[in-house]
Protein backbone atom coordinates (compact mmCIF):
# COMPACT_ATOMS: atom_id res chain seq x y z
CA UNK A 1 0.00 0.00 0.00
CA UNK A 2 1.57 3.22 -1.09
CA UNK A 3 1.90 6.67 1.24
CA UNK A 4 -0.89 8.06 -0.64
CA UNK A 5 -3.68 5.33 -0.30
CA UNK A 6 -2.57 4.61 3.24
CA UNK A 7 -3.03 8.24 4.78
CA UNK A 8 -6.92 8.00 4.52
CA UNK A 9 -7.00 5.09 6.14
CA UNK A 10 -4.57 5.99 9.19
CA UNK A 11 -7.63 8.71 9.23
CA UNK A 12 -10.14 6.74 9.78
CA UNK A 13 -8.14 4.51 12.12
CA UNK A 14 -6.70 7.32 13.90
CA UNK A 15 -10.11 7.63 15.89
CA UNK A 16 -11.60 4.46 15.69
CA UNK A 17 -8.99 2.46 17.33
CA UNK A 18 -8.83 4.22 20.31
CA UNK A 19 -12.62 4.27 20.55
CA UNK A 20 -12.91 0.50 19.94
CA UNK A 21 -10.31 -0.33 23.01
CA UNK A 22 -12.52 2.57 25.28
CA UNK A 23 -15.46 0.36 24.78
CA UNK A 24 -13.36 -2.58 26.82
CA UNK A 25 -12.25 -0.20 29.38
CA UNK A 26 -13.67 -0.59 32.85
CA UNK A 27 -14.62 2.38 34.25
CA UNK A 28 -12.38 3.22 36.61
CA UNK A 29 -9.66 2.94 33.91
CA UNK A 30 -9.50 6.49 34.31
CA UNK A 31 -6.14 7.55 32.96
CA UNK A 32 -5.69 4.75 30.21
CA UNK A 33 -9.05 6.13 28.55
CA UNK A 34 -7.75 9.69 28.86
CA UNK A 35 -4.92 9.08 26.96
CA UNK A 36 -6.31 6.80 24.54
CA UNK A 37 -8.77 9.65 23.75
CA UNK A 38 -5.71 12.21 23.41
CA UNK A 39 -3.39 10.08 21.51
CA UNK A 40 -6.15 9.59 18.45
CA UNK A 41 -6.71 13.28 18.99
CA UNK A 42 -3.37 14.27 18.79
CA UNK A 43 -2.18 11.54 16.27
CA UNK A 44 -5.08 12.64 13.64
CA UNK A 45 -4.39 16.27 13.53
CA UNK A 46 -0.71 15.10 12.67
CA UNK A 47 -1.82 13.36 9.82
CA UNK A 48 -4.03 16.30 8.96
CA UNK A 49 -0.88 18.59 9.19
CA UNK A 50 0.98 16.44 6.73
CA UNK A 51 -2.19 16.57 4.78
CA UNK A 52 -2.82 19.94 4.63
CA UNK A 53 0.61 20.61 2.29
CA UNK A 54 0.28 17.85 0.54
CA UNK A 55 -3.72 18.82 -0.88
CA UNK A 56 -2.42 22.49 -1.23
CA UNK A 57 0.51 21.23 -3.41
CA UNK A 58 -2.02 19.31 -5.64
CA UNK A 59 -1.15 16.06 -4.43
CA UNK A 60 -3.54 13.22 -4.63
CA UNK A 61 -4.30 10.68 -1.60
CA UNK A 62 -7.18 8.02 -2.12
CA UNK A 63 -8.13 4.48 -1.51
CA UNK A 64 -10.86 1.98 -2.79
CA UNK A 65 -11.97 -1.48 -2.20
CA UNK A 66 -14.49 -3.55 -4.22
CA UNK A 67 -17.92 -4.13 -2.40
CA UNK A 68 -19.41 -5.47 -5.16
CA UNK A 69 -18.74 -5.26 -9.36
CA UNK A 70 -19.69 -1.90 -10.19
CA UNK A 71 -19.91 -1.14 -6.66
CA UNK A 72 -17.16 0.65 -4.62
CA UNK A 73 -15.85 1.57 -0.73
CA UNK A 74 -14.12 4.76 -1.70
CA UNK A 75 -11.94 7.70 -0.48
CA UNK A 76 -10.40 10.66 -1.68
CA UNK A 77 -8.67 13.88 0.10
CA UNK A 78 -9.26 16.91 -1.75
CA UNK A 79 -9.33 20.52 -1.02
CA UNK A 80 -13.43 20.58 -0.10
CA UNK A 81 -12.96 17.47 2.37
CA UNK A 82 -9.52 18.65 3.53
CA UNK A 83 -11.49 21.94 4.93
CA UNK A 84 -14.01 19.55 6.78
CA UNK A 85 -11.02 17.15 7.70
CA UNK A 86 -9.43 19.66 9.50
CA UNK A 87 -12.39 21.49 11.42
CA UNK A 88 -13.70 18.23 12.46
CA UNK A 89 -10.20 16.81 13.75
CA UNK A 90 -9.38 20.31 15.64
CA UNK A 91 -12.64 20.54 17.13
CA UNK A 92 -12.72 17.27 18.16
CA UNK A 93 -9.06 17.59 20.38
CA UNK A 94 -10.82 20.79 22.21
CA UNK A 95 -14.44 18.45 23.09
CA UNK A 96 -12.41 15.38 24.10
CA UNK A 97 -10.56 18.10 26.63
CA UNK A 98 -14.02 19.47 27.37
CA UNK A 99 -15.82 16.23 27.72
CA UNK A 100 -12.67 14.57 30.01
CA UNK A 101 -13.83 17.59 32.29
CA UNK A 102 -17.39 17.57 32.14
CA UNK A 103 -17.90 13.93 32.79
CA UNK A 104 -15.71 13.58 35.51
CA UNK A 105 -16.99 11.23 37.99
CA UNK A 106 -19.95 10.37 35.46
CA UNK A 107 -21.12 6.84 34.75
CA UNK A 108 -20.83 5.26 31.56
CA UNK A 109 -17.71 7.02 30.37
CA UNK A 110 -15.78 4.19 28.75
CA UNK A 111 -19.13 3.92 26.55
CA UNK A 112 -19.53 7.73 25.57
CA UNK A 113 -15.75 8.24 24.97
CA UNK A 114 -16.46 4.82 22.68
CA UNK A 115 -19.14 6.69 20.43
CA UNK A 116 -17.79 9.54 20.90
CA UNK A 117 -14.75 7.98 18.57
CA UNK A 118 -16.93 6.53 16.31
CA UNK A 119 -19.04 9.35 15.78
CA UNK A 120 -15.45 11.63 14.70
CA UNK A 121 -14.84 8.19 12.44
CA UNK A 122 -17.94 8.37 10.34
CA UNK A 123 -17.43 12.26 9.93
CA UNK A 124 -13.75 11.48 9.12
CA UNK A 125 -15.18 8.74 6.33
CA UNK A 126 -18.21 11.42 5.41
CA UNK A 127 -15.28 13.70 4.25
CA UNK A 128 -13.24 11.61 2.74
CA UNK A 129 -16.08 9.65 0.75
CA UNK A 130 -15.36 9.84 -3.27
CA UNK A 131 -18.90 8.58 -3.95
CA UNK A 132 -22.38 8.51 -3.03
CA UNK A 133 -22.09 5.01 -1.60
CA UNK A 134 -19.34 5.49 0.72
CA UNK A 135 -20.97 8.86 1.97
CA UNK A 136 -24.42 7.17 2.42
CA UNK A 137 -22.45 4.50 4.43
CA UNK A 138 -20.74 6.69 7.09
CA UNK A 139 -23.72 8.80 6.71
CA UNK A 140 -25.62 6.14 8.71
CA UNK A 141 -22.74 5.37 10.56
CA UNK A 142 -22.95 8.63 12.13
CA UNK A 143 -26.47 8.40 12.92
CA UNK A 144 -25.51 5.56 14.55
CA UNK A 145 -22.92 6.32 16.71
CA UNK A 146 -24.91 9.83 17.75
CA UNK A 147 -28.03 8.16 19.12
CA UNK A 148 -25.83 6.88 21.91
CA UNK A 149 -24.87 10.31 22.99
CA UNK A 150 -27.97 11.73 22.45
CA UNK A 151 -29.88 9.45 25.07
CA UNK A 152 -26.59 9.18 27.51
CA UNK A 153 -28.07 9.95 30.37
CA UNK A 154 -30.82 7.75 30.03
CA UNK A 155 -33.61 10.10 31.20
CA UNK A 156 -37.14 9.78 29.66
CA UNK A 157 -36.73 13.32 27.81
CA UNK A 158 -33.56 12.36 26.76
CA UNK A 159 -35.10 8.87 25.44
CA UNK A 160 -37.85 11.10 23.94
CA UNK A 161 -34.85 13.40 22.22
CA UNK A 162 -32.94 10.72 20.60
CA UNK A 163 -36.18 8.63 19.35
CA UNK A 164 -37.20 12.09 17.29
CA UNK A 165 -33.48 12.52 16.14
CA UNK A 166 -33.55 8.81 15.25
CA UNK A 167 -36.86 8.94 13.25
CA UNK A 168 -36.01 12.17 11.53
CA UNK A 169 -32.33 10.60 10.38
CA UNK A 170 -33.41 7.32 9.00
CA UNK A 171 -36.30 8.80 7.28
CA UNK A 172 -33.66 11.40 5.71
CA UNK A 173 -31.18 8.53 5.37
CA UNK A 174 -34.19 6.45 3.32
CA UNK A 175 -34.58 9.69 0.87
CA UNK A 176 -30.61 10.15 0.65
CA UNK A 177 -30.59 6.14 -0.40
CA UNK A 178 -33.28 6.44 -3.22
CA UNK A 179 -32.28 9.12 -4.46
CA UNK A 180 -28.43 7.38 -4.84
CA UNK A 181 -29.58 4.17 -5.82
CA UNK A 182 -31.86 5.86 -8.67
CA UNK A 183 -29.01 7.41 -9.85
CA UNK A 184 -27.24 5.12 -9.77
CA UNK A 185 -29.66 3.11 -12.14
CA UNK A 186 -29.11 5.99 -14.67
CA UNK A 187 -25.59 6.69 -14.65
CA UNK A 188 -23.95 3.28 -13.91
CA UNK A 189 -21.58 4.81 -10.90
CA UNK A 190 -21.80 8.14 -8.24
CA UNK A 191 -18.19 8.74 -8.02
CA UNK A 192 -17.31 12.76 -7.08
CA UNK A 193 -16.61 14.73 -9.73
CA UNK A 194 -15.26 18.30 -10.31
CA UNK A 195 -18.09 19.85 -12.53
CA UNK A 196 -20.39 17.38 -11.30
CA UNK A 197 -21.54 13.82 -13.09
CA UNK A 198 -25.21 13.86 -13.73
CA UNK A 199 -24.10 16.49 -16.70
CA UNK A 200 -23.40 13.73 -18.41
CA UNK A 201 -27.06 12.50 -19.12
CA UNK A 202 -27.97 15.98 -20.47
CA UNK A 203 -31.41 17.56 -20.27
CA UNK A 204 -33.29 14.43 -21.38
CA UNK A 205 -34.00 13.38 -18.37
CA UNK A 206 -33.97 16.72 -16.71
CA UNK A 207 -37.46 15.54 -14.83
CA UNK A 208 -35.94 12.38 -12.96
CA UNK A 209 -32.69 14.72 -12.26
CA UNK A 210 -34.64 16.85 -10.06
CA UNK A 211 -36.52 14.61 -8.27
CA UNK A 212 -32.99 12.65 -7.63
CA UNK A 213 -31.58 16.41 -6.43
CA UNK A 214 -34.80 16.97 -4.22
CA UNK A 215 -34.62 13.56 -2.75
CA UNK A 216 -30.84 14.12 -1.97
CA UNK A 217 -30.80 17.26 -0.66
CA UNK A 218 -33.82 16.34 1.42
CA UNK A 219 -31.80 13.35 2.63
CA UNK A 220 -28.63 15.77 3.72
CA UNK A 221 -31.34 18.41 4.98
CA UNK A 222 -32.49 16.77 7.20
CA UNK A 223 -28.98 16.98 9.41
CA UNK A 224 -28.58 19.91 8.24
CA UNK A 225 -31.89 21.13 10.07
CA UNK A 226 -33.45 22.80 6.89
CA UNK A 227 -36.65 24.00 7.35
CA UNK A 228 -39.12 21.90 7.52
CA UNK A 229 -36.65 19.05 8.47
CA UNK A 230 -35.15 21.02 11.60
CA UNK A 231 -37.36 19.57 14.14
CA UNK A 232 -35.35 16.99 16.16
CA UNK A 233 -31.96 19.50 16.56
CA UNK A 234 -33.81 21.42 19.26
CA UNK A 235 -35.12 18.03 21.27
CA UNK A 236 -31.47 16.63 21.15
CA UNK A 237 -30.40 19.52 23.53
CA UNK A 238 -31.38 17.25 26.30
CA UNK A 239 -27.71 15.55 25.23
CA UNK A 240 -24.59 16.34 27.71
CA UNK A 241 -23.06 19.96 26.64
CA UNK A 242 -19.93 17.96 24.98
CA UNK A 243 -22.60 16.11 22.33
CA UNK A 244 -24.28 19.12 22.31
CA UNK A 245 -20.99 21.07 20.96
CA UNK A 246 -20.18 17.49 18.82
CA UNK A 247 -23.69 18.06 17.06
CA UNK A 248 -23.92 21.71 16.37
CA UNK A 249 -20.07 22.51 15.72
CA UNK A 250 -18.31 19.21 14.65
CA UNK A 251 -20.38 16.75 13.39
CA UNK A 252 -23.93 16.28 12.13
CA UNK A 253 -25.11 19.64 11.08
CA UNK A 254 -21.61 19.97 9.45
CA UNK A 255 -22.33 16.80 7.95
CA UNK A 256 -25.45 18.04 6.70
CA UNK A 257 -24.17 20.94 4.86
CA UNK A 258 -21.11 19.28 3.44
CA UNK A 259 -23.54 16.92 1.91
CA UNK A 260 -25.47 19.92 0.37
CA UNK A 261 -21.85 21.39 -0.85
CA UNK A 262 -21.39 18.10 -2.56
CA UNK A 263 -24.20 17.26 -4.25
CA UNK A 264 -24.46 20.58 -5.65
CA UNK A 265 -20.66 20.93 -6.91
CA UNK A 266 -19.90 17.37 -7.74
CA UNK A 267 -22.92 15.31 -8.11
CA UNK A 268 -24.66 17.79 -10.34
CA UNK A 269 -22.20 20.65 -10.94
CA UNK A 270 -23.12 23.94 -9.95
CA UNK A 271 -23.26 24.86 -13.63
CA UNK A 272 -26.14 22.34 -14.35
CA UNK A 273 -27.85 22.63 -11.51
CA UNK A 274 -28.30 26.40 -12.64
CA UNK A 275 -29.19 24.91 -16.00
CA UNK A 276 -31.98 23.28 -14.23
CA UNK A 277 -33.23 25.66 -12.43
CA UNK A 278 -32.47 23.59 -8.98
CA UNK A 279 -30.55 26.31 -7.02
CA UNK A 280 -33.08 29.16 -6.73
CA UNK A 281 -35.06 27.20 -4.91
CA UNK A 282 -33.01 25.51 -2.88
CA UNK A 283 -31.43 29.72 -1.69
CA UNK A 284 -35.02 30.21 -1.03
CA UNK A 285 -35.30 27.38 1.38
CA UNK A 286 -32.23 28.38 3.12
CA UNK A 287 -33.46 32.04 3.68
CA UNK A 288 -36.19 30.73 5.07
CA UNK A 289 -34.21 28.69 7.57
CA UNK A 290 -31.85 31.69 8.33
CA UNK A 291 -35.06 33.78 9.47
CA UNK A 292 -37.25 30.83 10.79
CA UNK A 293 -34.10 29.77 12.86
CA UNK A 294 -33.30 33.40 14.28
CA UNK A 295 -37.48 34.27 15.22
CA UNK A 296 -37.70 31.05 17.07
CA UNK A 297 -34.53 31.52 18.62
CA UNK A 298 -36.23 35.13 19.90
CA UNK A 299 -38.41 33.11 22.48
CA UNK A 300 -36.52 30.41 24.08
CA UNK A 301 -35.68 30.99 27.63
CA UNK A 302 -33.80 27.61 27.75
CA UNK A 303 -29.93 28.42 26.75
CA UNK A 304 -29.14 25.43 24.87
CA UNK A 305 -32.86 25.69 23.18
CA UNK A 306 -31.84 29.10 22.12
CA UNK A 307 -28.75 28.06 20.86
CA UNK A 308 -29.89 25.21 18.84
CA UNK A 309 -32.30 27.34 16.66
CA UNK A 310 -29.24 30.00 16.37
CA UNK A 311 -27.27 26.53 14.67
CA UNK A 312 -31.06 26.13 12.33
CA UNK A 313 -30.37 29.88 10.96
CA UNK A 314 -26.23 29.86 10.87
CA UNK A 315 -25.86 26.13 9.49
CA UNK A 316 -28.23 27.70 6.50
CA UNK A 317 -25.90 30.32 5.35
CA UNK A 318 -23.86 27.45 3.79
CA UNK A 319 -26.46 26.63 1.71
CA UNK A 320 -27.39 30.01 1.20
CA UNK A 321 -23.24 30.41 -0.49
CA UNK A 322 -24.24 27.37 -2.35
CA UNK A 323 -26.82 28.19 -3.84
CA UNK A 324 -25.52 31.46 -5.15
CA UNK A 325 -24.42 31.03 -8.25
CA UNK A 326 -20.62 32.51 -8.60
CA UNK A 327 -17.23 31.94 -7.09
CA UNK A 328 -18.01 35.01 -4.32
CA UNK A 329 -20.89 33.26 -2.93
CA UNK A 330 -19.21 29.76 -2.90
CA UNK A 331 -16.29 31.45 -0.40
CA UNK A 332 -18.88 33.00 1.75
CA UNK A 333 -20.86 29.76 2.08
CA UNK A 334 -17.57 27.73 2.79
CA UNK A 335 -15.88 29.51 5.16
CA UNK A 336 -18.75 29.87 6.94
CA UNK A 337 -18.12 26.38 7.21
CA UNK A 338 -15.61 26.35 9.49
CA UNK A 339 -16.71 30.06 10.80
CA UNK A 340 -20.08 28.96 12.11
CA UNK A 341 -17.89 25.78 13.61
CA UNK A 342 -16.08 27.39 16.16
CA UNK A 343 -18.40 30.43 16.98
CA UNK A 344 -20.78 27.56 17.78
CA UNK A 345 -18.81 25.62 19.82
CA UNK A 346 -17.72 28.50 22.20
CA UNK A 347 -20.99 29.21 22.55
CA UNK A 348 -22.13 25.44 23.78
CA UNK A 349 -19.15 25.52 25.60
CA UNK A 350 -19.81 28.16 27.44
CA UNK A 351 -23.33 27.26 28.38
CA UNK A 352 -21.99 24.12 29.64
CA UNK A 353 -19.59 25.84 31.61
CA UNK A 354 -22.73 27.87 33.26
CA UNK A 355 -24.91 24.96 33.70
CA UNK A 356 -22.10 22.63 35.30
CA UNK A 357 -20.70 25.54 38.08
CA UNK A 358 -23.46 27.68 38.59
CA UNK A 359 -27.13 25.32 37.84
CA UNK A 360 -27.77 28.08 35.06
CA UNK A 361 -29.71 26.50 32.58
CA UNK A 362 -32.60 29.57 31.40
CA UNK A 363 -31.17 33.42 29.73
CA UNK A 364 -33.54 34.49 32.65
CA UNK A 365 -30.74 33.01 35.42
CA UNK A 366 -28.22 34.60 33.35
CA UNK A 367 -27.81 37.95 35.98
CA UNK A 368 -24.65 38.55 37.12
CA UNK A 369 -22.62 35.59 35.71
CA UNK A 370 -20.33 37.61 34.06
CA UNK A 371 -18.99 38.75 37.59
CA UNK A 372 -19.32 35.06 38.28
CA UNK A 373 -17.61 34.03 35.59
CA UNK A 374 -16.24 36.45 34.04
CA UNK A 375 -13.75 34.17 31.45
CA UNK A 376 -16.67 31.99 30.45
CA UNK A 377 -18.61 35.04 29.55
CA UNK A 378 -15.90 36.70 27.39
CA UNK A 379 -15.57 34.00 25.74
CA UNK A 380 -19.55 33.74 24.92
CA UNK A 381 -19.79 37.53 23.94
CA UNK A 382 -16.90 36.84 21.45
CA UNK A 383 -18.70 33.90 20.37
CA UNK A 384 -22.20 35.64 20.45
CA UNK A 385 -20.60 38.80 18.88
CA UNK A 386 -19.18 36.42 16.14
CA UNK A 387 -22.66 35.33 14.90
CA UNK A 388 -24.12 38.68 14.60
CA UNK A 389 -21.39 39.41 12.13
CA UNK A 390 -19.54 42.18 14.38
CA UNK A 391 -16.41 43.34 13.34
CA UNK A 392 -12.94 42.00 13.37
CA UNK A 393 -14.95 38.32 14.44
CA UNK A 394 -15.22 35.29 12.16
CA UNK A 395 -18.68 36.01 11.66
CA UNK A 396 -17.96 39.02 10.16
CA UNK A 397 -15.45 37.59 6.96
CA UNK A 398 -18.36 35.33 6.00
CA UNK A 399 -21.36 37.73 5.93
CA UNK A 400 -19.38 40.52 3.83
CA UNK A 401 -19.19 36.98 1.33
CA UNK A 402 -22.35 36.75 1.11
CA UNK A 403 -23.30 39.56 0.53
CA UNK A 404 -20.90 40.42 -2.07
CA UNK A 405 -21.75 37.04 -3.48
CA UNK A 406 -25.56 37.83 -3.31
CA UNK A 407 -24.85 40.77 -5.28
CA UNK A 408 -22.82 39.02 -8.26
CA UNK A 409 -24.93 36.97 -8.27
CA UNK A 410 -28.16 38.85 -9.23
CA UNK A 411 -29.83 37.51 -6.23
CA UNK A 412 -29.93 40.66 -4.44
CA UNK A 413 -33.02 40.08 -2.82
CA UNK A 414 -30.74 37.93 -0.32
CA UNK A 415 -29.59 40.94 1.27
CA UNK A 416 -31.84 41.98 3.11
CA UNK A 417 -32.31 37.91 4.50
CA UNK A 418 -28.95 38.48 5.79
CA UNK A 419 -29.17 41.69 7.42
CA UNK A 420 -32.43 40.81 9.06
CA UNK A 421 -30.62 38.08 10.60
CA UNK A 422 -27.55 39.52 11.80
CA UNK A 423 -30.69 42.43 13.56
CA UNK A 424 -32.62 39.19 14.66
CA UNK A 425 -29.03 37.77 16.11
CA UNK A 426 -28.89 40.84 18.10
CA UNK A 427 -31.85 40.60 19.23
CA UNK A 428 -31.45 37.02 21.04
CA UNK A 429 -27.89 37.56 22.09
CA UNK A 430 -27.82 41.07 23.34
CA UNK A 431 -30.08 40.47 26.10
CA UNK A 432 -28.17 37.41 27.11
CA UNK A 433 -24.89 39.36 27.77
CA UNK A 434 -26.68 42.66 28.93
CA UNK A 435 -27.74 39.80 31.54
CA UNK A 436 -24.58 38.31 32.11
CA UNK A 437 -22.81 41.88 32.41
CA UNK A 438 -24.91 44.68 33.43
CA UNK A 439 -27.70 42.73 35.65
CA UNK A 440 -27.02 42.25 39.91
CA UNK A 441 -26.85 38.64 40.60
CA UNK A 442 -30.19 37.93 42.08
CA UNK A 443 -30.47 38.21 46.37
CA UNK A 444 -29.09 35.94 48.28
CA UNK A 445 -26.97 33.87 45.41
CA UNK A 446 -24.01 31.92 47.67
CA UNK A 447 -20.95 33.41 48.05
CA UNK A 448 -19.03 30.36 47.46
CA UNK A 449 -20.18 30.29 43.66
CA UNK A 450 -18.47 33.94 43.09
CA UNK A 451 -15.27 32.99 41.33
CA UNK A 452 -12.43 33.66 43.26
CA UNK A 453 -9.14 35.38 42.02
CA UNK A 454 -7.44 34.59 38.74
CA UNK A 455 -8.53 32.46 35.87
CA UNK A 456 -10.04 29.35 37.58
CA UNK A 457 -13.52 30.06 37.92
CA UNK A 458 -14.25 26.65 36.96
CA UNK A 459 -12.33 23.30 36.24
CA UNK A 460 -9.53 24.36 33.44
CA UNK A 461 -10.49 21.37 31.07
CA UNK A 462 -13.97 23.14 31.06
CA UNK A 463 -12.33 26.85 30.95
CA UNK A 464 -9.86 26.31 28.72
CA UNK A 465 -11.33 25.27 25.29
CA UNK A 466 -13.57 27.71 24.97
CA UNK A 467 -11.05 30.80 25.46
CA UNK A 468 -8.97 29.19 22.89
CA UNK A 469 -12.18 29.05 19.99
CA UNK A 470 -13.20 32.29 21.49
CA UNK A 471 -9.57 33.32 20.10
CA UNK A 472 -9.98 31.29 16.83
CA UNK A 473 -12.99 33.45 15.87
CA UNK A 474 -11.23 36.43 16.55
CA UNK A 475 -8.08 35.40 14.52
CA UNK A 476 -10.19 33.96 12.12
CA UNK A 477 -11.11 37.76 10.91
CA UNK A 478 -8.01 38.99 11.77
CA UNK A 479 -5.67 36.42 10.08
CA UNK A 480 -8.43 35.97 7.52
CA UNK A 481 -5.70 36.96 4.54
CA UNK A 482 -2.64 34.16 5.69
CA UNK A 483 -2.04 31.87 3.53
CA UNK A 484 -3.93 28.88 5.41
CA UNK A 485 -6.73 30.59 7.02
CA UNK A 486 -9.89 28.99 6.49
CA UNK A 487 -10.65 31.84 3.67
CA UNK A 488 -7.81 31.16 2.10
CA UNK A 489 -8.76 27.60 1.49
CA UNK A 490 -12.50 28.42 0.42
CA UNK A 491 -10.53 30.66 -2.55
CA UNK A 492 -8.61 27.96 -3.20
CA UNK A 493 -12.14 25.29 -3.55
CA UNK A 494 -13.61 27.94 -5.55
CA UNK A 495 -10.78 28.33 -8.03
CA UNK A 496 -10.88 24.56 -8.96
CA UNK A 497 -15.39 24.49 -8.95
CA UNK A 498 -15.36 27.45 -10.42
CA UNK A 499 -13.42 26.79 -13.90
CA UNK A 500 -12.76 30.42 -15.62
CA UNK A 501 -14.35 33.48 -13.57
CA UNK A 502 -11.51 35.36 -11.75
CA UNK A 503 -11.27 34.14 -8.28
CA UNK A 504 -11.43 36.88 -5.54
Amino acid sequence: MTLPELLPLAVLLSSLVPGLAIFLLPESRVALRTTLNLFGAFAKLGLVALLLTGVAAGEEFGLRYAVLPGLDLAFKIDALGMLFITLSAILWLFTTLYAIGYLEGAPHRSRFFGFFSLCVTATMGIAMAANLFTFFVFYELLTLSTFPLVVHRGTDKAMRGGTLYLAYTLVGGTALLTGIVWLHHLLGHSEFAHGGIVVALGGALAGQLKIIFLLLIAGVGVKAALVPLHGWLPQAMVAPAPVSALLHAVAVVKAGAFGIVRIVYEVYGVEFAQSLNLLLPLAIVAAVTILWGSCRALFQDDLKRRLAFSTVSQVSYIALGVALFGPVGTIGGLVHLVHQGIMKITLFFCAGNYAETLGIHKVSEMNGAGRRMPLTTLAFSIGALGMMGAPLTAGAVSKAWLTEGATAAGMGWAIPVLWASSLLNAAYFLPILWRAWFRPAPPGWPEEHIPRRGWRETAWLLLLPPLVTAAATLAAAVLADASLSPLAWARLIAAREYIGPDIP
